[in-house]
């Protein structure tokens, strides 16, 4: 491994809920003096990390760190149970997420998701009050070092702000090996992208206009955190959504 070099090792989580299968897809961003991991899973996870890790000839007790693109249930429900385990890991996010993972601020989904309650048929709402409650029930944790788009991580590794799905929500880039990790900017759908969530991205105006920044950029490999890798036709893929989101009905 060259002395600037960083390798992009992408973990498959599978799990189950609700009696059906799903899978996400942290990063582990490696060079020859730190081992990160980009965000985290739900609480309970780390055995299920641990062995997609494994898979990978990786193992957590090497990692010196952990990126959370957003404080997403899904992408940050574990750090806690992670720094416990590894106290001297570095816990690194978004400016504008930080107060929300270190529990300073309250989180915006919850919010979202007690404004929306009311407005909810009445077969969904003990989903959406169990929602609620494991919103509530996620333990923060301190964030060690904030980053905005001005600067980079490790070495080169590009912070991109793509806000919509959540407004501080950042994706990553790897020049060297041309690798975009979009975490929730995007998701793969069928083989095609498609965005996280549209009805509950939290402005899907910003979130169109963040697919547009990352257009600009040369990506060999998309690595979404639900759906996976893309590698073929990201361009057009990418020109699809975009297109289909700008029509006046969507904006």
């Amino acid at each position: 491994m060259r002395e600037s070099s960083v390798v992009v090792y992408v973990l498959e989580v599978r799990f189950n809920y609700n009696g059906k299968e799903d899978a996400l897809y942290p990063v582990v961003l490696k060079n020859k003096h730190q081992m990160i991991l980009v965000d985290c899973g739900y609480a309970g996870f780390m055995p299920l990390i641990e062995e997609a890790a494994q898979k990978q000839d990786l193992s957590l007790q090497e990692l010196t760190g952990v990126f959370i693109t957003h404080h997403d249930i899904d992408h940050f429900g574990g750090l806690a149970e992670l720094k416990n385990r590894y106290p001297v890991l570095a816990v690194y996010s978004p400016v504008i997420e930080a107060p929300y993972i270190s529990g300073k601020e309250k989180s915006v989904r919850l919010t979202q998701a007690e404004s929306l309650f009311e407005s909810l048929p009445e077969d969904p709402k003990p989903g959406a009050l169990y929602f609620q409650e494991m919103l509530k029930n996620v333990q923060s944790v301190e964030v060690d070092a904030v980053f905005s788009e001005a600067e980079t991580f490790m070495d080169g590794v590009a912070i991109i702000n793509t806000p919509g799905h959540m407004s501080g929500h950042v994706s990553l880039y790897v020049p060297e090996s041309q690798t975009l990790i979009a975490a929730d900017a995007l998701v793969i759908e069928h083989d095609e992208f498609e965005i996280a969530n549209p009805a509950f991205t939290l402005d899907l105006e910003d979130a169109v206009e963040s697919l547009k920044k990352l257009k600009r950029f040369e990506i060999k490999r998309m690595v979404c955190y639900h759906g996976g890798v893309m590698e073929e036709e990201i361009e057009a893929k990418l020109a699809r959504l975009i297109s289909r989101y700008s029509r006046p009905s969507f904006v």
